[in-house]
């Protein structure tokens, strides 16, 4: 695993189709999906957090999925929940601010004080970090230097996952197949953001594992940044 001298290693972690989507369509949960993975791939994804400091999703998911992210099904420590949500007005009911493992809320300098207070009256941290928007290089730094967090995961959807890489921030990804085809134009896929305009701009990934967990393929990848950007 490479450590970074200032931030976590992180490992993207995502359930996709064979047409590379998480939902079945925009704004459906993508725990419709999950329910087709087999047993052995949910032992895998939550020994995968166990095995994590930190667990990132963005916060349109936590609206759309209200997860838990936490272990569950094999024994270890739930990491720590960190939402990225610039103007902290996710909904205080979520299940993230249950008691069962720690959170942290990350804002920009938009959010109003009032938000903020109230989300640390549920006993979450709120980390500021960023103008308009969360500044992630930022916030992996805090989450590194104050947290200890040297290992995190991010469960997330695209705007989350395209951010992270457009930043770097992500050192490998993990995808657990589903043998299925749910097409859809505006179907949410692994990653969104913005297009690219050569094949220089790729992002190139480096096979390193791939293998059966119960009847899902899982492939392993180390991400490869284009060095001409």
């Amino acid at each position: 695993m490479t450590q970074h001298p200032n931030r976590p290693h992180v490992l993207m972690m995502s359930e996709i189709t064979a047409d590379g989507k998480l939902t079945l369509k925009k704004d459906a949960s993508s725990k419709i999906l999950m329910k087709y993975m087999a047993h052995e791939t949910e032992l895998l994804l939550h020994t995968t957090r166990a095995e994590c400091d930190a667990i990132m999703v963005g916060s349109k998911t936590i609206r759309i999925d209200n997860s838990y992210l936490t272990v569950r099904q094999v024994p270890g420590k739930s990491p720590i929940r960190v939402i990225p949500n610039s103007r902290g007005d996710i909904p205080l009911s979520s299940n993230i601010f249950k008691p069962d493992a720690e959170t942290v809320i990350a804002v920009s300098e938009a959010a109003t004080p009032d938000r903020i207070e109230a989300i640390r009256g549920t006993g979450a941290d709120v980390v500021v970090c960023g103008s308009d928007r969360v500044d992630l290089p930022l916030l992996l730094n805090i989450l590194y230097e104050k947290y200890g967090v040297k290992r995190m995961m991010i469960e997330g959807g695209p705007t989350l996952n395209w951010h992270m890489l457009h930043h770097r921030l992500v050192d490998e990804i993990r995808l657990i197949h589903l043998p299925f085809i749910v097409g859809g134009d505006d179907t949410p896929s692994l990653v969104g953001g913005m297009h690219i305009e050569s094949e220089d701009e790729m992002i190139r990934l480096d096979l390193k594992s791939h293998y059966l967990c119960g009847t899902n393929l899982v492939t392993e990848y180390d991400v490869l940044y284009p060095t001409s950007l």
